[in-house]
């Protein structure tokens, strides 16, 4: 049973300078449109805590750095803000934060520091004290999949447990992958792919299926990091932790995202300009 979410919101954002100055990349606002039909401004990071609470999770440990004081606040209930919205009658936008502050009070929230930006696999492991010994789902807080009732998240659950896999993560077709982590596998069933290795932005693409940032480790991820030698720019990559683990002969599964399945980056200025033409989102 996997009970517990990481969220990475620890990255520098560099690409999106200067607007993430002061702003974590994570808490760029999208629109979405909620089930009554009425447009709304969040936050990435908001979308993604709420996604993965309508499917069940409760407990999240949020990886956060210097710079992201932003991000605890948001997640933090403030009853006076509420009140003071009621007492100005704007009460459904007082019902609206509230709504969000009872999936806050309902969960275990737990921030952990990575206090120098060293990579991916490095934010992913200063989560072992949060974690322990339990399976994982990882998402990176500048991504987002959206799917009919969440159903992403329900069959990667699903394929990490019926093959009693040590990782599962989604990929998707692209036209161009050499920007990406692309796999190199076997296909076992109609989405679900053994995988045999991880090719980082490779020049000549063995495959057109990319990586996107929402995974289901099992505790073992932590020792394969561990052995991970630092890249030329001191950062520890999670790829080659996942490499590391099929060095280990451990199960590495990838899930291919289904036709109508979209997934939302806002990583770059391309893809958020990207994500903001085609909004809102329907949620």
């Amino acid at each position: 049973m996997i009970r517990k979410v990481v969220i990475s919101a620890a990255g520098l954002g560099t690409r999106l300078l200067p607007v993430t100055k002061e702003l974590p990349k994570e808490m760029l606002p999208i629109f979405v449109r909620n089930l009554k039909g009425n447009i709304i401004c969040k936050p990435m990071l908001q979308v993604a805590f709420e996604q993965l609470y309508d499917v069940g999770f409760r407990e999240f440990g949020f990886v956060v750095g210097r710079g992201k004081k932003a991000v605890k606040d948001h997640f933090t209930v403030d009853e006076n803000f509420v009140g003071y919205l009621k007492k100005n009658n704007r009460v459904e936008l007082a019902n609206r934060l509230s709504d969000f502050y009872e999936k806050v009070s309902n969960s275990t929230m737990v921030f952990i520091n990575q206090p120098v930006p060293k990579g991916f696999g490095d934010a992913v492991y200063r989560a072992k004290s949060f974690t322990r010994k339990e399976p994982f789902l990882l998402q990176a807080g500048d991504d987002l999949i959206l799917s009919r009732n969440n159903d992403h998240v329900r069959r990667m659950v699903t394929v990490f447990e019926d093959y009693d896999a040590d990782a599962v993560f989604l990929v998707e077709e692209v036209e161009d992958p050499r920007g990406y982590g692309v796999i190199v596998g076997d296909k076992i069933k109609q989405d679900v792919f053994e995988v045999k290795k991880v090719v980082e932005k490779p020049k000549v693409p063995p495959s057109n299926l990319a990586v996107i940032a929402l995974y289901i480790f099992n505790p073992i991820i932590y020792r394969a990091i561990d052995k991970v030698i630092p890249d030329e720019t001191g950062e520890v990559q999670l790829t080659d932790g996942i490499n590391l683990l099929l060095n280990f002969q451990c199960k590495v599964y990838a899930l291919k995202l289904k036709e109508k399945e979209r997934r939302v980056d806002i990583g770059s200025p391309e893809t958020y300009l990207r994500t903001l033409r085609n909004l809102p989102l329907d949620l």
